[in-house]
C-alpha cells in the first residue's frame, strides 16, 4: 500500500515534515486558508481523502472548545485507526508550566499555567483516550519555541524594533523546524505508539541573550535592555514569560537516533544567515 501522509494544519512545520520524508510518500495537508496546495478546511468534503492516510499528522492546535479535528471528524479517524501506521500530535512544552528555570523532561507532571497550556493538556488526554478506544497508534511531540527560515530575530534587529525583555531566571528552550522534521521522519520510520517526546535543542536561554547574538552576527548594536517589570507588553507578549524551564530531550536522541542539525541557538543562526547570503 502507497503511503500517505494526511496532516491537519499544513503548515511550518509540517511543511518541513513533507520535504523530509522519503520519495514514496504523498502528503494531502489541510488549512484554514486557501491555497494551490491545500484544502481548504474546515469547509471542503474531507472524507475520501483522508480515507487515503496510512500516516496523519495534527498540527492544528486547540481552542477554547476542544481540539478542532477531533471535534468534526474524531469518528472518521476512529474507523481509520485499523490502517494507520503512524499518528502524530505537535503539542508543546507549555503543557509543563513553570519550573522557574529547573529542568523537565516527558515524565514530569503537568501542570500548566497559561490559558494556552491548559489546552493543550485537555487536547492530549483526548488524543489519548480515541488512541485507547480505537488503537491509534498515537505519539505525541511536545515542541519548544520554533524558529527557522523566515523565523528568528534577524528581521527585528534590522529594523531596530527587536526587545530585549530581561526577567531574572528567565530561560526558554528552542527548536529549529529542521530538527523538528528528523524528529517527526525519525519516529515515522520507527513507531512506538503511546510514546512522547520533547522536541529542543540542547541549550535553554534566556531570550535577550538570543537577540544579541542575532545583533552580533549582523554588526549591528544590541537592542537596549528593558526590565520586565516596567515594560509595556500586550497580555499574549507577557504571558510567553509566565513560565520558565529547561527542557531535556534525551529520550529523541535515545529511542529515536536523532543527531540534531542545530543542537544550539548560535548554531541555528549562524546557519540561518548563511542560507540568506
Amino acid at each position: 500500500m502507497k503511503k500517505t501522509l494526511f496532516v491537519f494544519g499544513y503548515g511550518y512545520s509540517a511543511r518541513a515534515l513533507a520535504a523530509e520524508l522519503p520519495g514514496d510518500f504523498t502528503v494531502i495537508g489541510t488549512s484554514r486558508e486557501a491555497g494551490p496546495d491545500v484544502i481548504q478546511w474546515p469547509g471542503a468534503e474531507i472524507s475520501e481523502p483522508l480515507s487515503q492516510a496510512t500516516h496523519l499528522l495534527i498540527s492544528a492546535g486547540p481552542d477554547g472548545d476542544g481540539d478542532p479535528v477531533l471535534r468534526k471528524v474524531r469518528d472518521e479517524i476512529a474507523a481509520l485507526a485499523p490502517q494507520l501506521e503512524w499518528v502524530g500530535y505537535l503539542s508543546t512544552t507549555g503543557v509543563y508550566g513553570d519550573h522557574q528555570g529547573g529542568w523537565v523532561d516527558e515524565d514530569t507532571p503537568l501542570a500548566p499555567s497559561t490559558r494556552r497550556g491548559k489546552w493543550r493538556v485537555q487536547a492530549e488526554a483526548d488524543w489519548q483516550a480515541l488512541a485507547e478506544e480505537a488503537g491509534l497508534p498515537l505519539h505525541i511531540f511536545r515542541l519548544a519555541g520554533i524558529y527557522g527560515p523566515g523565523r528568528g530575530p534577524f528581521a527585528k534587529v534590522r529594523k531596530g524594533t527587536a526587545r530585549r525583555i530581561i526577567k531574572n531566571d528567565q530561560v526558554f528552550s528552542r527548536i529549529h523546524v529542521a530538527d523538528i522534521a528528523q524528529v517527526l521522519a525519525a519516529s515515522i520510520a520507527q513507531p512506538n505508539p503511546g510514546r512522547i517526546y520533547n522536541v529542543c535543542d540542547d541549550n535553554a536561554a534566556p531570550p535577550e541573550d538570543v537577540l544579541a547574538h542575532a545583533a552580533e552576527l549582523l554588526n549591528l548594536p544590541i537592542p537596549p535592555a528593558e526590565d520586565f517589570e516596567t515594560a509595556e507588553m500586550t497580555p499574549m507578549a507577557r504571558s510567553f514569560y509566565a513560565e520558565s524551564k529547561r527542557v531535556r530531550n534525551d529520550r529523541i536522541k535515545e529511542e529515536l537516533g536523532v543527531k540534531l542539525r542545530y543542537p544550539t541557538y548560535q548554531d541555528g543562526l549562524q546557519a540561518l544567515l548563511k542560507a540568506e547570503s
